[in-house]
């Protein structure tokens, strides 16, 4: 496995903190959850793509900080979100908003509502950098008790889409063809089972010849 990169806490480490991978791609939107006594607001956006670990980050913060999360935000009633806003500041109680996207890509049309988000810090959660990508490959197939070796793992990274579904995808497109030929992962393998599935492009004939080779 490859080694994470160690930031500080703020908050005492608990269940579910490990499974939270922190690298430059989302270290900055660790970093302002983690200092959420520095907001100028109790409320914050925490945003970023499905399956980037926005859930668990959330529940790490409010487990840490006794905060309340509101999740897929951007799809609840505005007059709930804007009563929610007002209580989290009359009470003191941090509050994270989980969303997609921040406005204005989420479209708000209560005005007094869109004046409160546009004063709330906005923690994002980027594409994966490639240090994000070798742990969550890393990862999922450890969990699906295949034998990555590294060089299919760098392999994957120059290749793949840059997103946290294609990780998920590539794992299962792989774990199920593993399982139907009952062979052992290679870069070959997954060559020729991801360009079937139209996740990376037709190999060449050159690449033929030479899979062929192994």
């Amino acid at each position: 496995m490859s080694q994470q990169f160690g930031l500080p806490l703020a908050w005492p480490p608990g269940p579910g903190d490990d499974e939270f991978l922190v690298t430059p791609s989302n270290a900055h939107a660790f970093h302002q959850l983690e200092h959420w006594g520095t907001w100028p607001v109790m409320t914050a956006l925490l945003v970023g793509p499905r399956k980037s670990g926005r859930s668990l980050l959330a529940r790490v913060f409010a487990s840490r900080s006794g905060g309340r999360i509101v999740d897929d935000a951007d799809l609840r009633p505005e007059k709930e979100l804007f009563h929610a806003w007002n209580e989290a500041q009359a009470a003191r109680r941090p509050q994270l908003f989980v969303a997609n996207a921040a406005p204005p890509a989420w479209k708000v049309g209560i005005p007094d509502l869109r004046s409160r988000l546009a004063a709330s810090p906005i923690a994002e959660i980027g594409a994966p950098d490639d240090a994000l990508m070798q742990a969550l490959l890393e990862r999922q197939f450890l969990r699906r008790g295949l034998d990555a070796r590294p060089d299919l793992i760098q392999w994957l990274i120059a290749r793949l889409e840059r997103s946290f579904i294609a990780v998920e995808r590539v794992v299962d497109v792989l774990d199920q063809e593993v399982l139907e030929r009952r062979k052992r992962l290679s870069i070959p393998l997954a060559r020729a089972t991801l360009a079937e599935a139209g996740i990376i492009a037709q190999p060449s004939a050159a690449d033929t010849t030479q899979q062929g080779e192994k």
